[in-house]
């Protein structure tokens, strides 16, 4: 499962809009649903910060 690093997170929100499955939700960071991530790597790639590996 992708995870975030928080201290690279600016919570832009562009992860966010590239989840197809809506797992992501932010706040001061980006939090990511385990049980509703599907692995798909869209948050990775659309990440501008680099804080999702």
């Amino acid at each position: 499962m992708p995870k975030v690093i928080e201290s690279e997170c600016v919570a832009c929100g562009a992860c966010s809009d590239a989840c197809p499955s809506g797992a992501i939700t932010i706040g001061d960071i980006a939090v990511i649903d385990a049980s509703v991530c599907t692995e798909c790597g869209a948050c990775i790639d659309e990440c501008p910060a680099g804080a999702i590996e």
